[in-house]
């Protein structure tokens, strides 16, 4: 059996969208689970879509990933150069051997003539498709008006007749009429390939086998074929991706504003987060598992769990998935992720930030939630005094007022200021005043935080805050309540 050989082929936009991910993600395993090649091709062929340092940001995040291609244009290998752009002579060599072989040939048509053409289809509300004009000049004319130095494109000479077949791993067999296919271009006017000659050429060149893409390459296909039919060249196994949607119908698109890659692990997913999520958009391992490592997924993946209907991609999925991959981490892993956040949300240094970390690990989907859910520890929160009214906890704004005059006087005397102190005076304190431990830390929580909902209980807060912050938090808490019952 041939080796296995796959290929991830990204433009260089300066963009991963997820999309982009899961097909080289799969390519991979595809791959590795094969004992396989991996390789990376840049097309950068449209000159126009080129975004200088595009390149960097595709192997920075393959790298970043995991997902190490054995050859490619950073590390070469046998069948290079890996960047379509430095091919040009190969694409040239090709595509006349194509137009002897009767399967391409030269066009001269002026851009004006093309666009008449564009605008009758308009008019006539049809499609437009090349007519043609110069399929069939003779071989005298076509060295005439090239030794003239008129300039040309070349083009495939699709069959006007007949059917053309192929057979997708995940589709099935797919045929289309022929006459439905136009002579699209080959070679441009610029001398470089357009991306339907240049991924045939190069994915038979680099042995490519298989051809793993997404499903809106499938209504090209046949034409790809014809081109491997006329070279007498062996056609590869296709693998062909259904889309990952935003919603039903709606793909995920960099015009539309959707994340890349980038994107969400600048906003504090986990790379590792990432890859498990988008190896689940289109795939199933035949089970309920949900989380993998690499390794893992190069052991279960199999083409038979891929999905021929769309993937949605759901966010607040993948943030659960985070939030878990969070969970997993050590405490010393999470806090040296998340101090890059306490420094934006402005905490001061003194503060014992691994116990904080220790309080909020469980709580946090994204990192980039972190500065928003420590910002009361920075800055007091405004609040009305109704937030000490609590039915769970049996609190109201007399007793919270007792309650929270008593622990202040408890609290005042105390010259050891740690968490555990902390605690055990207001657990005495409650225990005094035989009331509901809710009764009155609820009361001391929302005085000491202004919040509904924070990481840690009050004792954990009022620690982290320090005695003198603590204090003049909770005598303004004292004041609000004051006020709300006129005293």
């Amino acid at each position: 059996m041939n080796e296995v050989r796959t290929r991830f082929a990204p433009s260089p936009t300066g963009y991963l969208h997820i999309g982009g991910l899961r097909t080289a993600l799969y390519a991979y395993l595809i791959a590795k689970k094969n004992n396989g090649k991996f390789l990376l091709r840049i097309e950068d062929t449209d000159q126009d879509r080129f975004v200088e340092g595009a390149i960097e940001v595709i192997y920075k995040t393959l790298k970043l990933v995991g997902l190490q291609h054995d050859e490619g244009p950073d590390i070469g290998g046998p069948y290079g150069p890996y960047i379509q752009s430095e091919r040009k002579p190969i694409y040239l060599k090709y595509a006349k051997e194509l137009v002897e072989r009767g399967g391409a040939y030269y066009c001269f048509c002026s851009k004006e003539r093309l666009d008449q053409l564009r605008e009758e289809a308009a008019r006539n509300n049809t499609v437009f498709k090349y007519d043609g004009h110069c399929r069939n000049l003779s071989r005298d004319e076509v060295e005439r008006r090239l030794q003239a130095g008129e300039p040309y494109v070349i083009r495939q000479k699709v069959p006007y007749t007949g059917t053309t077949s192929f057979h997708d791993e995940l589709f099935g067999t797919i045929t289309v009429e022929n006459s439905t296919l136009e002579d699209g271009i080959l070679i441009k006017s610029d001398g470089l390939p357009t991306y339907n000659f240049a991924n045939v050429v190069d994915d038979h060149l680099m042995k490519i086998n298989p051809v793993v893409r997404g499903s809106e390459y499938l209504s090209s296909t046949p034409k790809y074929n014809l081109i491997y039919e006329s070279f007498g060249w062996e056609i590869p196994k296709y693998i062909h991706l259904a889309p990952v949607m935003k919603e039903p119908g709606k793909k995920l698109s960099k015009r539309e504003g959707d994340a890349s890659f980038e994107d969400f692990y600048n906003k504090g997913f986990l790379k590792e987060a990432i890859v498990n999520y988008v190896a689940l958009l289109g795939w199933s391992p035949g089970d309920d598992r949900e989380f993998f490592t690499m390794d893992e997924l190069i052991e279960a993946f199999d083409i038979k769990g891929l999905s021929k209907s769309p993937a949605i991609f759901d966010i607040n999925k993948m943030r659960w998935m985070n939030s878990e991959y969070i969970k997993k981490l050590s405490l010393e892993e999470f806090h040296k992720m998340a101090l890059p956040y306490y420094k934006d949300a402005g905490l001061p240094d003194n503060m014992n930030l691994l116990r904080l970390s220790s309080l909020i690990q469980g709580r946090i989907e994204i990192l980039s939630d972190i500065p928003d859910i420590v910002a009361f520890l920075k800055v007091m929160p405004e609040y009305e005094a109704d937030l000490f009214v609590h039915k769970k906890s049996k609190t109201t704004l007399e007793n919270s007022y007792e309650n929270l005059a008593k622990a202040i006087e408890v609290l005042e005397m105390l010259e050891e200021w740690t968490e555990e102190r902390i605690h055990q005076v207001l657990i005495d304190l409650i225990t005094q005043l035989g009331v509901k431990n809710s009764q009155l830390l609820w009361p001391v929580r929302v005085a000491a935080s202004g919040k509904l909902v924070t990481p840690g209980g009050a004792a954990e807060i009022l620690g982290l805050l320090g005695k003198n912050e603590s204090m003049r938090r909770l005598h303004i808490g004292l004041d609000k309540l004051k006020a709300a019952l006129n005293l």
